[in-house]
């Protein structure tokens, strides 16, 4: 517009000047306005030229940007204007209603994966139709520099407890980023996931058997994200440790560490991955569990010492140019291998033996779920575990048989299961599944399930 109002208003002046004569005067002022003219594109032209390259810069900076993004939801976003911040006075709110019908071919009260010490919340939970884990989340920024969260978990026996609190930071430099106070562990791929957004109605066996169930703590987490072009993350733990497969201490300091890394990037247009690493170790005193002896007399016997897992996990995701409304894709997979060494008590309450005891076992599942239609996804996941041949100096040594020790016993229980769901909106989710269940000693459990589940409320985006 500028460059049009100069050149307008040079010509004007010309015709002035050749108007009003003025002989070789007016030729030398003629020459100058030219010149002048000239002077004035080529200043526009730069500019022009610079503002154009600076764009491109940038465009090139956005493609280069991977598609794999933070694990952390971002903060609350500012309400309308006129309203003040969406944390001025009240934090943003969900609920996550969630319930199920089971039909399980044998009693879930006995429920135990065979060669590995019962603990945590593990099996497929009670018959017929059941109240799930419901959740109610309170979340807001607290001020520049901290945001809180606080998630209640609502269980079907009407018990309430408190799944996850934090603070997190949210201006460190450097890509750092600081967590304190209960959460769910960074380590593994499934374990920050909430069960609303998990693609299956469970958890993976390995993760029963390992942690039992979902591994949360009380400590501090750091991550640390790489100025790179590929997605680099790194990110160390420490905490209470009270958790399975550690049990409370009554120390103070440190009882339980992690660590994790994770890199990503994007595959064209249309796919994206990521990888990681995990480390955990925890401790245990007296971790006990029920068991029965030789004759099938319930004892009660107990595990002391050091329980260390190391995983890897995979994911890879496409969507036809990024779109996933039509079709998406996403696999998944994940290797967990534990090590346990240090006493094993048998029968605590009674005779209370105690000798060496050392595990080493391992686990992983794959999984896929396809979007063929919109809102309609098919999922498909194999489980397997190998809990090998641990060794007892109680037997060893001929003190006890491995009668004594039937849940230790060496096994591969392995699990098969299908889902259909059904996504309404992305709000609300009914689901079907169905599993063939071999985690059992020589017995097999075939598993349905119906599954609804309803969010209210804010919103927050999911794990990559």
């Amino acid at each position: 517009m500028w460059m049009r109002k100069d050149r307008s208003a040079g010509t004007a002046l010309l015709m002035f000047v050749l108007m009003t004569g003025g002989g070789q005067a007016r030729a030398d002022e003629l020459a100058d306005l030219k010149a002048d003219i000239a002077a004035m594109k080529a200043a526009y032209a730069q500019k022009l030229a610079a503002l154009e390259a600076r764009i491109n810069q940038l465009e090139a900076q956005a493609s280069a940007t991977p598609a794999v993004v933070a694990e952390s939801p971002p903060p609350p976003s500012p309400a309308p204007a006129g309203g003040g911040g969406q944390s001025a006075f009240n934090p943003s709110m969900s609920v996550i209603l969630a319930g199920n019908y089971a039909n399980l071919s044998r009693d879930p009260t006995n429920y135990r994966i065979a060669g590995f010490m019962p603990g945590g919340d593990v099996g497929p939970g009670a018959r017929s139709f059941n109240l799930g884990e419901s959740e109610l989340t309170f979340a807001a920024n607290v001020d520049p520099y901290f945001l809180a969260n606080l998630t209640a978990s609502i269980a079907g026996d009407d018990s309430i407890h408190a799944e996850e609190a934090y603070f997190k930071t949210t201006a460190l430099p450097a890509g750092l980023l600081l967590k304190g106070g209960r959460f769910f562990s960074g380590i593994g791929y499934v374990n920050e996931i909430h069960a609303h957004a998990w693609d299956f109605v469970d958890q993976p066996l390995v993760y029963q058997a390992f942690l039992g169930g979902q591994y949360a703590t009380d400590g501090l987490q750091v991550k640390w994200l790489a100025p790179t072009d590929l997605f680099m993350e790194f990110g160390a733990e420490t905490g209470n440790g009270h958790h399975f497969p550690g049990t409370d201490r009554t120390r103070n300091g440190m009882t339980s560490t992690a660590g994790v890394m994770h890199a990503g990037n994007a595959i064209g247009d249309s796919a994206s991955w990521r990888a990681g690493l995990s480390w955990l170790d925890q401790r245990a005193d007296n971790r006990s569990f029920a068991s029965s002896d030789a004759a099938g007399t319930p004892v009660t016997d107990a595990f002391t010492g050091s329980s260390r897992i190391w995983g890897a996990d995979f994911i890879y995701k496409w969507a036809p140019l990024g779109n996933s409304v039509e079709h998406q894709f996403k696999f998944q997979a994940e290797y967990l291998h534990r090590t346990e060494s240090g006493t094993l008590a048998f029968d605590t309450l009674g005779g209370n033996l105690a000798g060496a005891y050392r595990s080493s076992q391992s686990g992983w599942y794959a999984q896929s779920v396809y979007q063929f239609l919109p809102r309609w996804r098919v999922g498909l996941r194999y489980d397997s575990l190998r809990s090998g041949d641990p060794t007892i100096a109680l037997i060893t040594n001929g003190t006890l048989s491995v009668a004594d020790f039937p849940d230790l016993a060496a096994s591969n229980p392995n699990r098969v299961s299908l889902m259909l769901d059904w996504n309404p909106s992305e709000f609300s989710r009914l689901r079907l599944q169905y599993a063939e269940d071999q985690a059992r000693r020589d017995a097999r459990d075939h598993q349905l399930f119906l599954q609804y589940l309803y969010s209210i409320g804010a919103h927050g985006a999911h794990k990559f």
